[in-house]
C-alpha cells in the first residue's frame, strides 16, 4: 500500500490546493511534497537492504488490483531497487523545484503548483508501474501538466514551441502504445469469450517472440523513449522547450522527466525484445555518441546560458544511453547513479541561470561578467555544481561517468574512447561559461549585482551536499540498484 500512497498523495494534494490562494498555495504545495519525500525515505530505509540483494527484480510494496478484468489489465504497482532510486530522485527534486519557484510570481499560483504535484503522480506512476497499459497511462499523465506549465507560463514563443514538444511526444507515445498492444495480444488466447491476455511486466518478459518480430517491435517501443530522453536525431524539441519554459518546468523536464526514457529502456525494452536490442545495439550506440559530440559542440557556440545548459544535458544523456545499450553491468550501474547525479546538477545549474537572469534581465553570456566580486557565495555554489557536471573526482558526476565510460569501453574500445570526449568537451563549454559570467571583465550589471538570498541558499545547499554525498559515498546508491540491474541483464541473457 505504500506505493499506492506515494501515487495518491500528490494528486490528492493537487486537488486540495485549489482551496488555497497566493502564498498559502506555495506553502501547502511544499508541505505536501516534503511529506511525499518522507514517505519515499521510509520506503528506502525499510527495504533498501533487501532490494539490494541478488538479481531479484520482483517488486516490493506491491499492490495489484484488477482494473479492467475482462481485458486482463491490472492497476499493478510496486518498487524494486531501480524504481526506488528514481522515486527518491523525484520526491527529492520536486520540493526543491517548488522552493525554487517561490522566487517567481505566477498567475493562478494554485493551478501552477497543483500541476507540478499532478505531474509528480505521473512520474512516480511511470517508475512503479508493473502493467504495460498502466505504464502508458502514467506516461501520458506526466505529459499533460508539463504541456500546460510550458504553454501557459512559458516565454513569447510558448505556443509554437509547446506544440512542437507535444507533437513529438504524443507521436512517440502512440508508437509505444501500438507496440504494447501487439505484445499484449501475444500473451495468451481468448477462451469462452474471456481474455487470457495479460499486460503485466512479467508476462511481457516471458514472451518468446521470433527475432524478425523483435526487430520492428523494438522501434515501436523505443520511439517514445528516444523522444523523451532525447537521443539524436529525435532531440530538436528539447533546446527550444528547455529555453522557453519557465525555470521550474525546465527543471522538471531536465531533472526528472527525461529519466522516464532511460528507465523505460532498462525496464521495458531490453528484457522484452532482447534480440531486437542485440540487432540494433550498434546503431543506437552510434546515435548516442553522435548526440554526445553534437550536444557538446553546439553548447560551445551557445551565447545563452539556459540554452547552453540544455545542449549540455543532451550531451550527458547521450552517454547514459550508450551505457545502457552497452549491456554491461558497469554501464547499467553507471546509468542508474548518473540519473541521480544529472538530475541534481542540472536542476542546480538551471536555478543559477534563472537567478542571474532575475537580477540582470539577461542570460546572454556576452552581456555578463565580473559577477563574482559582488556574489562570492553564488560563485562557490555555481562552481561546485559545474565541477560535478564535468565529473571532477569526489563529486557526484565522476562515479557515474567513470562507470558509463568503462561499460562502453568494455563493449567496444573505440566507441568508449570517442564517448570519453564528453569529459573534455563539457569542461570546455562549462568552464568557459563560468569564466565569462563570473570572472570576466566587469559588465554593466556587476556593480549592482546581489549575492544569494537565504531562500535561494535553501534550494542550492541541499543540492551541493548531494554533489559530495554521491561522490564520496556512491555505494549506498549503487547497492540499491545493483539487484535490479543484475536481474534485467539476467532476463536479457535468457534469450
Amino acid at each position: 500500500m505504500l506505493t499506492v500512497l506515494l501515487l495518491l498523495w500528490p494528486v490528492t494534494a493537487a486537488l486540495l490546493l485549489h482551496f488555497f490562494k497566493g502564498k498559502a498555495a506555495r506553502v501547502a504545495a511544499l508541505g505536501a511534497a516534503l511529506l511525499e519525500f518522507a514517505l519515499a525515505l521510509y520506503a528506502a530505509g525499510f527495504s533498501g537492504a533487501n532490494l539490494a540483494r541478488g538479481g531479484d527484480i520482483s517488486p516490493k510494496f506491491e499492490f495489484n488490483f484488477s482494473w479492467i478484468a475482462s481485458a486482463g489489465i491490472n492497476f499493478h504497482v510496486g518498487m524494486d531497487g531501480l524504481s526506488l532510486l528514481l522515486v527518491l530522485l523525484t520526491t527529492l527534486l520536486v520540493p526543491i523545484i517548488l522552493l525554487a519557484a517561490f522566487r517567481r510570481n505566477f498567475a493562478n499560483e494554485s493551478v501552477f503548483y497543483a500541476l507540478v504535484l499532478f505531474m509528480q503522480t505521473g512520474l512516480i506512476g511511470v517508475f512503479t508501474a508493473q502493467d504495460a497499459f498502466l505504464f502508458y497511462f502514467m506516461w501520458e499523465v506526466a505529459l499533460i501538466p508539463i504541456y500546460f506549465l510550458a504553454g501557459v507560463w512559458g516565454g513569447a514563443e510558448r505556443a509554437r514551441i509547446t506544440f512542437k514538444f507535444f507533437l513529438y511526444t504524443i507521436i512517440g507515445s502512440l508508437f509505444m502504445l501500438a507496440g504494447f498492444v501487439y505484445l499484449y495480444f501475444q500473451t495468451g488466447p481468448t477462451v469462452d469469450g474471456l481474455s487470457a491476455h495479460n499486460a503485466s511486466l512479467s508476462a511481457f518478459y516471458n514472451l518468446n517472440l521470433p527475432a524478425e518480430t523483435q526487430l520492428w517491435v523494438f522501434w515501436l517501443i523505443f520511439a517514445a523513449f528516444a523522444v523523451k530522453m532525447p537521443i539524436f536525431p529525435f532531440h530538436t524539441w528539447q533546446p527550444d522547450t528547455y529555453t522557453d519554459a519557465p525555470a521550474p518546468a525546465t527543471m522538471l523536464l531536465a531533472g526528472i522527466m527525461l529519466k522516464m526514457g532511460i528507465y523505460g529502456c532498462m525496464r521495458w525494452l531490453l528484457p522484452v525484445v532482447p534480440l531486437g536490442v542485440d540487432y540494433w545495439q550498434n546503431l543506437v550506440l552510434i546515435l548516442a555518441i553522435i548526440g554526445i559530440l553534437y550536444g557538446a559542440i553546439i553548447a560551445i557556440r551557445q551565447p545563452d546560458m539556459k540554452r547552453l545548459i540544455a545542449y549540455s544535458s543532451l550531451s550527458h544523456v547521450g552517454l547514459m544511453i550508450a551505457g545502457v545499450f552497452s549491456l554491461t553491468q558497469l554501464g547499467m550501474q553507471g546509468a542508474s547513479i548518473q540519473m541521480l547525479a544529472h538530475g541534481i546538477n542540472v536542476v542546480g545549474l538551471f536555478f543559477i541561470a534563472d537567478a542571474i537572469e532575475r537580477r540582470t534581465g539577461t542570460r546572454n553570456i556576452a552581456d555578463l561578467g565580473g559577477l563574482t566580486r559582488q556574489a562570492p557565495v553564488l560563485t562557490v555554489c555555481f562552481l561546485v555544481l559545474l565541477l560535478g557536471t564535468v565529473a571532477l573526482p569526489l563529486t557526484n558526476g565522476f562515479v557515474g561517468e567513470f562507470l558509463l565510460l568503462a561499460g562502453v569501453y568494455q563493449y567496444n574500445a573505440w566507441l568508449g574512447a570517442v564517448a570519453g570526449l564528453t569529459i573534455i568537451l563539457s569542461s570546455v563549454y562549462l568552464l568557459r561559461m563560468f569564466q565569462r559570467v563570473m570572472l570576466g571583465p566587469d559588465s554593466t550589471h556587476s556593480a549592482t549585482f546581489t549575492d544569494l538570498t537565504g531562500a535561494e541558499l535553501a534550494v542550492l545547499v541541499p543540492l551541493i551536499l548531494l554533489v559530495f554525498l554521491l561522490g564520496l559515498f556512491p555505494n549506498m546508491f549503487l547497492h540499491l540498484s545493483e539487484g535490479s540491474v543484475l536481474g534485467i541483464l539476467g532476463e536479457v541473457a535468457k534469450r
